[in-house]
């Protein structure tokens, strides 16, 4: 019984280990740009920019955009893995454009880019 209490607790436990090896201040995001695709109704954003790994260890990163107006109101805020599930390699990059997740409103302004979690896959 104390066998698989133990047991129990390591396999519960294990993914927490997965969890804390990096945290957001050693990912950073470079070269962020917004840029308006196309005109009217149908104009799209691209918010694109390169996530870099300054871990030790492979590690995946979620990063945060907020749109503002002009007064730095938020008027939209999204998050995204740029990498996906795929753990991104120490001093490696990942280019990213997370324009999809916005829908265009003329009054954004201002953006802001952050990472907002870590973990390994």
């Amino acid at each position: 019984m104390k066998k698989t209490l133990i047991a129990a607790v390591l396999f519960l436990a294990a993914p927490l280990a997965a969890h804390a090896a990096c945290a957001p201040t050693d990912f950073a995001v470079q070269d962020f740009k917004m840029k308006l695709v196309g005109a009217g109704a149908a104009a799209r954003l691209s918010l694109s920019g390169s996530l870099v790994n300054h871990c030790a260890e492979a590690a995946a990163a979620q990063i945060s955009i907020d749109a503002k107006d002009t007064s730095g109101k938020v008027i939209q805020s999204k998050k995204g893995w740029p990498a996906g599930t795929t753990n991104i390699g120490p001093g490696q990059s990942v280019e990213f454009d997370l324009g999809r997740l916005f829908r265009f409103d003329p009054e954004m302004q201002q953006y802001t880019v952050g990472v907002a979690d870590v973990r390994t896959w």
